[in-house]
């Protein structure tokens, strides 16, 4: 394997803002190798991108970076999925796809679940402040483990209604599927990674099946209504007598591995920059400290400054101009939701961290038809966690003896840990 590209691929993941902000200033569209696609960076071409639906298809957004080796497929074809899900899907497949999550994470749902969230929320901060995640070392936390990675997993799994002892598992997965199509694997890791999502694709079968045999008040089981009768929960909910076929299982599992991945690990790499932004800027820090008022701000500031998500692919579905670059049909973009939110146009001194800054409606969570449905509950799990530390943490600081990597990736931009002192 040549490691020159997938190096090249590193270092622009590492850090992207140099590259778009190279692209915003170039006349045009420009054409980025390492992700083989047409990079999107300005804002309003952003926008107008997520506009044109019809002529930019979003069936390639998930298209890994890296492609398995048959040994991993022929493991992945053990398992379930492989269907279409509702990120890579348009028009009326992808309303169809979209309404049963619109559903699912409505407000009312997820004020539902807030309680449970704020509860634990504080249960895992006790648990390090009181010194049972920090392996001896009182005051210390590596916080994307003892917290970024379960606050989030525990509260999507509660909405789908999983059960908290499987939580950890389809979490697992979750990166392992992560890592499987957007790293460079030795053969062996890459069997191994597919056996562990294998794994968690069986765990979600059984829930699909169990749902549809007895049906509960959960997104679980309003998944398996819409894979069984599109559009007539009514009829699928009086069809509990026959079993899932083997295709509407492999439906199931499909949309429910692509929510809970979408619904766990955007949030965790949110809290992750949130945070480590905040203690980048002890002045800001402080000043949340001392006027948590501010925290809605802050969660949207985090957001657009270092987007999470960072973008999705779409291909042109037929020839086109964009910012005076003409493509042809089958053109695969780039669509880069952290560059338009450095746009200079759109947020004035785009690079400064600055939660005092009067709020411009960012692209963090997407714009148009895929707007993420799941952004309020991202926002409230971020908002419960600001609230948790700057209340009972103000000392916290980042710990100089571990320096902050980011993870190489722009599908989920997060530390790969963060070392916290207070």
């Amino acid at each position: 394997m040549d490691s020159q590209p997938h190096d090249r691929l590193d270092e622009l993941q590492s850090d992207p803002y140099p590259h778009y902000a190279r692209a915003r200033d170039a006349q045009g569209l420009t054409f980025v190798p390492e992700l083989d696609a047409w990079l999107v960076a300005r804002d309003a071409d952003v926008r107008e991108v997520l506009r044109r639906a019809g002529d930019f298809s979003s069936a390639g957004a998930l298209r890994p970076d890296v492609m398995p080796s048959p040994a991993a497929f022929a493991v992945l074809g053990g398992g379930f999925g492989g269907r279409p899900v509702v990120v890579g899907a348009d028009g009326a497949q992808h309303q169809e796809l979209r309404a049963p999550i619109v559903k699912g994470l409505s407000p009312a749902r997820v004020a539902a679940v807030l309680p449970y969230a704020a509860e634990r929320a504080a249960a895992l901060v006790d648990a390090f402040v009181n010194g049972e995640q920090v392996q001896g070392k009182p005051g210390h936390v590596e916080l994307m483990s003892a917290y970024a990675r379960r606050l989030p997993g525990d509260v999507i799994g509660r909405i789908v209604g999983l059960a908290p002892a499987d939580i950890p598992a389809v979490v697992h997965g979750g990166y392992r599927a992560e890592e499987l199509l957007f790293r460079p694997l030795p053969e062996d890791e890459q069997i191994a990674v597919a056996q562990d999502m294998v794994a968690t694709q069986h765990i979600l079968d059984r829930y699909a099946r169990d749902r549809h045999a007895e049906p509960r008040e959960d997104l679980c089981t309003d998944i398996v209504a819409s894979v069984t009768h599109p559009g007539d929960a009514d009829a699928a909910a009086a069809d509990g007598g026959a079993e899932l076929t083997l295709d509407q299982r492999h439906e199931a599992v499909s949309h429910l591995q692509n929510l809970l991945i979408a619904g766990h690990l955007t949030t965790t790499a949110l809290i992750g920059t949130t945070v480590l932004h905040l203690l980048r800027h002890p002045d800001q820090w402080e000043l949340l400290c001392a006027e948590p008022d501010r925290i809605p701000a802050a969660v949207e500031e985090a957001a657009r400054y270092d987007t999470a998500l960072q973008g999705f692919r779409r291909v042109t579905t037929r020839p086109v101009t964009l910012a005076g670059t003409e493509l042809p049909a089958g053109a695969t973009l780039f669509v880069a939701f952290g560059a338009a939110n450095r746009d200079g146009e759109r947020h004035p001194g785009p690079d400064e961290f600055d939660i005092t800054r009067t709020p411009v409606r960012h692209l963090a969570f997407g714009f148009g038809a895929h707007a993420c449905p799941g952004s309020q509950l991202a926002r409230e799990q971020l908002r419960l966690t600001l609230q948790e530390l700057t209340s009972r943490l103000p000392g916290l600081r980042l710990a100089e003896d571990h320096p902050v990597t980011m993870r190489p990736t722009m599908i989920h931009r997060s530390p790969e840990s963060l070392h916290l002192t207070w």
